[in-house]
């Protein structure tokens, strides 16, 4: 009897407390379910395709992944098993050998107790609530016969030594100076994965929790909280480092703190990657979200690029670059999508490209920063608790209908000297704010107490 708790089906991912929402048995039915999806998506039969599978370092991610892998090749699909890697490896794997999909176990930046699963189809693009999440939902919980087709089987592969060739590629090793920089991995994914490509480099690397340990005996895998970056920010100003980067638990996400000891928010960062790919590659486009800072548009376009808003989530980011070939995207959140990346998101290319844009520049980050943090005021992400979200955007809608708004995304209210976006949660009753201003930081706070006011009102 297998153990899946419906709830387990988020709107970009699986996601559970295994033992209470999902076992073994329940990840063999979605391996089975999985597959099938892929093949209604690709039009070909499961007994054709041929599709990858990764693990990170979680204490039940061996079992898991083993019941995933074996629950696809039931269905008689091709495995091809990376074993313990990076969630972006496994996107690697699927981008490189042509593959019809993958999926990766991992919950991510969760907690321990949790499990769950990323899902790509061919082109490493992500499946979701509105493709291919919700068809696989409809599948386990209808129930899968114990049917068993012919053929499929889990092969071992080795991405490694590939993989850490084809990102190195995005800069030149030589350019990069022996900064000091503190790693945190989180006892996560990170540390075997960008930890060689970063001794190569010369680095005065202060290794942190760079070993995986599915305990997380340290701190939780997860740096956007701000209890989980303290210790990294203290490192920095502890070590006189020039900067500090952690990771999340499969290191798809990589983020930064200044040689100040200050957080480097994602927008700024976005600003700083897209700035720097575009120097080489003028005149391309580039993605950012509807929560970002003008910031980020504003210097695309200095830089000869061209500003495309985009919905939040990384299916989106994915399917619009390959639809219309934009060279890179950045969310707030901290992923980062590279076209010569299979459009996939990485944790590793954009740590490599700050350390030669700092090199290169001969500046320190906070330097670099300045700029953009005296000019452009944002509150950061934040999270409101309501009874009606949909209404509550009505709401707001009325209350600022001399701005000129948008509903790309939830909705965006913009002004010439102030914006924000406000949008529903997937997964909880909440609406989440992000403004900015580009007058103060004193400006940006009373607009954004305005905008809580009327949200929590």
């Amino acid at each position: 009897m297998s153990l899946i708790n419906p709830e387990v089906f988020k709107a970009y991912d699986i996601r559970g407390i295994h033992g209470r929402d999902i076992d073994a048995a329940g990840a063999h039915q979605i391996g089975r379910a999985f597959a099938r999806v892929i093949a209604s998506l690709s039009g070909r039969p499961v007994t054709q395709l041929r599709l990858g599978l990764g693990r990170d370092m979680r204490l039940t991610a061996p079992e898991m992944a083993a019941a995933y892998g074996a629950g696809m090749a039931q269905e008689g699909a091709q495995v091809l098993d990376a074993g313990m890697v990076g969630t972006e490896m496994l996107y690697y794997l699927v981008g490189s050998r042509e593959l019809d999909g993958g999926l990766m176990c991992t919950a991510s930046h969760n907690p321990k107790a949790y499990t769950g699963a990323k899902l790509v189809r061919r082109g490493a693009i992500a499946l979701s609530g509105d493709e291919g999440i919700g068809e696989l939902k409809e599948l386990v919980v209808q129930g899968l016969d114990a049917s068993t087709a012919p053929g499929g089987q889990v092969q071992p592969v080795s991405i490694q030594t590939e993989f850490q060739e084809a990102v190195a590629k995005f800069i030149d090793p030589a350019a990069v100076r022996p900064l000091k920089v503190v790693v945190d991995g989180g006892n996560g994914m990170a540390g075997p994965m960008v930890g060689p490509l970063l001794e190569r480099l010369g680095l005065d690397l202060v290794p942190c929790y760079w070993t995986p340990n599915g305990e997380f005996p340290d701190h939780e895998p997860n740096p956007l909280l701000p209890e989980n970056r303290e210790f990294i920010m203290a490192e920095v100003l502890r070590q006189g480092a020039d900067l500090g980067i952690a990771w999340d638990g499969d290191a798809d996400r990589c983020f930064f703190i200044d040689d100040t000891g200050r957080f480097v928010d994602g927008d700024f960062l976005t600003v700083i990657l897209a700035t720097a790919l575009l120097r080489t590659h003028p005149g391309e486009t580039v993605l950012y979200d509807v929560r970002a800072s003008r910031a980020v548009a504003d210097a695309v376009s200095a830089a000869g690029g061209v500003p495309l808003m985009n919905r939040v989530g990384h299916a989106f980011f994915k399917t619009r670059m390959h639809r219309e070939g934009g060279i890179f995207g950045g969310e707030v959140s901290g992923h980062y999508y590279f076209r010569d990346f299979y459009c996939a998101d990485s944790g590793t290319i954009p740590a490599l490209l700050v350390l030669e844009e700092l090199s290169r520049r001969g500046v320190k980050l906070s330097e670099l920063l300045a700029p953009i943090r005296s000019r452009y005021f944002i509150s950061g992400e934040i999270n409101s608790t309501v009874a009606d979200a949909p209404a509550k955007l009505e709401q707001l809608a009325a209350h600022f209908a001399d701005a000129q708004q948008h509903r790309l995304d939830g909705i965006s209210v913009d002004y010439p000297d102030w914006h924000f976006n406000v949008r529903s949660s997937n997964t909880e009753p909440l609406l989440r704010l992000c403004l900015e201003s580009l007058l103060s930081e004193a400006d940006m706070e009373a607009r954004r107490d305005e905008v809580l006011a009327l949200i929590r009102s």
